[in-house]
């Protein structure tokens, strides 16, 4: 989530919030990409990790995780609902990730569920190319996109798959997974398309 702007009605509703995230399985909710995963344990950063949930899951496989969550109060339950989880928390956000950049990590997955709408335009350009510097060499991206009606006091955008495809393109990434997919908590017209990419 970017910022101030992509916060908004985030830490309102922090506590119906995680209860809602948490209601499904990281198994669940990533079933088409799992194996995208790395092979091995490696860097993981879970950008706009809301409840935990999956940060936990990658963690608990046995990745080195690093979470990243700017709503303050998403991110301190999370960090106390998996606090037996070993993840890193970092207040941070799109589109630069300031902070993730200063520490010097490179990632072998990089995992943006449900955060890629909070972006306009300009923030999307800017994420992906900060987003690709993160990479290792053959690392991976695991990004979800969401179409369909938008909350009310949330600040949405419906991001075409065509227009992250070739975004993802000019920063050096390929697609290597393209999936659709239906709500998975039964919100009326909401669907998903899921891209795995990875570097030329």
């Amino acid at each position: 989530m970017p910022g101030i702007a992509g916060t908004a009605g985030y830490n309102e509703a922090a506590d119906v919030l995680v209860r809602q995230y948490e209601t499904l399985a990281f198994e669940d909710v990533h079933a088409d990409v799992l194996h995208l995963l790395p092979d091995a344990p490696g860097r993981v950063l879970d950008v706009g990790a809301g409840s935990g949930r999956d940060a936990a899951a990658l963690a608990r496989l046995g990745h080195r995780v690093v979470a990243v969550e700017p709503a303050c109060e998403l991110r301190e339950r999370a960090r106390r609902l998996h606090a037996d989880a070993p993840v890193t928390w970092i207040d941070d956000a799109l589109p630069e990730l300031e902070a993730v950049h200063r520490g010097g990590r490179r990632f072998d997955l990089v995992l943006l569920s449900a955060v890629w709408m909070h972006l306009d335009g300009d923030e999307r350009a800017r994420a992906m190319k900060s987003v690709a510097s993160l990479l290792v060499p053959g690392g991976r991206v695991v990004l979800t996109l969401r179409h369909g009606p938008v909350p009310p006091a949330r600040r949405m955008f419906d991001v075409p798959v065509a227009e992250t495809v070739a975004l993802a393109e000019v920063n050096g990434l390929h697609v290597v997974h393209r999936g659709t997919r239906g709500d998975l908590l039964g919100r009326p017209g909401l669907r998903w398309s899921v891209l795995g990419l990875q570097p030329f």
